[in-house]
C-alpha cells in the first residue's frame, strides 16, 4: 500500500506565510526569565536557541560554510526573516524545516530564534523535511536523489507519486535516482555541489569506480562544461581500453581497434538512450555480435520502458 502525506504541502505549511507578517513582533517580543517559549501574533514564538535541535533525519548533509557565514552576518543586522518550522519534543524543539537558518543563527551567536510549532507524526516530520528541501531547490544533486530514494524506501512512494506531489517530470525523478549509482568519489563531489546533475549523468558511462572518480575530479578541478566532460570521458575510456588491451595486443593483432570517433559514438549513443529512456544503458560492441543492455529496477519501471518503445513504434 502506498503511503502519502494525506494532505497537500499548503495544508502542512499553513501559518508559515503569516510568519513574515509577524516578523516585527518577533523582533520585539520579550524573552521570559524562565527561558520558556513566548507566543506572539501569527503563531510564531521566540525560543531559546539552546532548546532547538537539528533533525537527525535531515536530508541535507552539505552546508556551504561561506554561504552560512554570509547569512549569519545578515542575521546580525536584520535577524531571522523566516521562522523555523519545528516539532515540540517535550520542552525541546526538533527542526522540520530551517536547519540552514539555525546553523547561521548559531554562527551569529543569536540567543533566540523564531519558530512555528507543528504537531506532526514522526512519519510526517520526515516526509515534510524531504519534500520541503526538494521544493526549495537548493539541494545538491545527490541529496535530491537521496530524498527521492527515502520517499520510495520509507514511504512506498512511486516515481509517479513523487512527480505528482512536486510537479516534476517522472523521468527526471528516475534519472536523478541513477546518480546514486555513481562511485563514492564522484558522489562526494556531487554532494559538495562541485559537479552538476548533468555532469554526473556523463560519468555514469564510466563503469570502473576508480576511473570514474578520476574523471569526476578532473571535471571539478578544471571546471569542465558538460560537452567538454563528454569529450574528456571518451578520451579517458579510450586510454583505459588501450592500456587494458596492451598485454594481448599480439594475440589480437589481426583485430581492428575501434577508432576514437567510434568510441565516442558509442558513448554518445549511450547517453542519448539514457536520456530518452530514463534508465542506465550500456552499448557493448563485439567482434561478431554487439549488445545493448538496458537496466530496469522494478516491474513498473520495465512497463514504463516498454511504453516508450511502444510509443516509438506507433510513431
Amino acid at each position: 500500500m502506498k503511503k502519502g502525506l494525506g494532505r497537500g504541502l499548503n495544508a502542512l505549511f499553513d501559518g508559515v506565510a503569516a510568519a513574515g507578517q509577524a516578523r516585527e513582533g518577533v523582533e520585539n517580543a520579550p524573552v521570559p526569565e524562565d527561558g520558556q517559549s513566548q507566543g506572539i501574533a501569527g503563531g510564531v514564538m521566540n525560543v531559546d536557541i539552546r532548546k532547538v535541535e537539528p533533525n537527525p533525519t535531515q536530508p541535507r548533509q552539505f552546508f556551504d560554510e561561506e554561504s552560512l557565514q554570509e547569512l549569519a552576518e545578515s542575521m546580525k543586522t536584520f535577524g531571522i526573516i523566516q521562522p523555523l518550522l519545528v516539532k515540540d519534543n517535550g520542552g525541546h524543539y526538533i527542526i522540520i524545516a530551517g536547519e540552514r537558518r539555525y546553523r547561521a543563527a548559531r554562527l551569529a551567536k543569536l540567543e533566540e530564534v523564531p519558530v512555528i510549532v507543528k504537531e506532526y507524526t514522526e512519519m510526517e516530520v520526515l516526509q515534510v523535511a524531504l519534500l520541503e528541501n526538494i521544493q526549495r531547490q537548493d539541494l545538491t544533486s545527490i541529496e535530491e536523489a537521496n530524498c527521492y530514494k527515502r520517499l520510495m524506501d520509507d514511504f512506498f512512494f512511486s516515481a509517479d507519486d513523487i512527480a505528482a506531489k512536486l510537479g516534476k517530470n517522472k523521468h527526471a525523478v528516475i534519472s536523478s535516482l541513477h546518480l546514486l549509482e555513481l562511485a563514492p568519489k564522484a558522489q562526494e563531489l556531487a554532494a559538495e555541489g562541485k559537479i552538476s546533475t548533468s555532469h554526473a549523468k556523463v560519468l555514469l558511462s564510466v563503469e570502473d569506480p576508480e576511473l570514474q572518480g578520476e574523471c569526476a575530479k578532473k571535471i571539478a578541478v578544471e571546471g569542465l562544461s558538460v560537452r567538454a566532460s563528454e569529450a574528456m570521458v571518451a578520451q579517458m575510456l579510450k586510454a583505459a581500453e588501450k592500456k587494458e588491451a596492451a598485454p594481448t595486443a599480439i594475440a589480437d593483432e589481426g583485430r581492428p581497434e575501434p577508432s576514437e570517433s567510434a568510441t565516442y559514438a558509442y558513448r554518445s549513443a549511450e547517453n542519448k538512450l539514457k536520456n530518452m529512456l530514463g534508465s542506465q544503458v550500456h552499448i557493448k560492441p563485439g567482434k561478431k555480435v554487439s549488445k545493448i543492455e538496458i537496466e530496469y529496477y522494478s516491474v513498473s519501471d520495465l512497463d514504463r520502458i516498454m511504453e516508450i518503445f511502444e510509443k516509438l513504434a506507433d510513431d
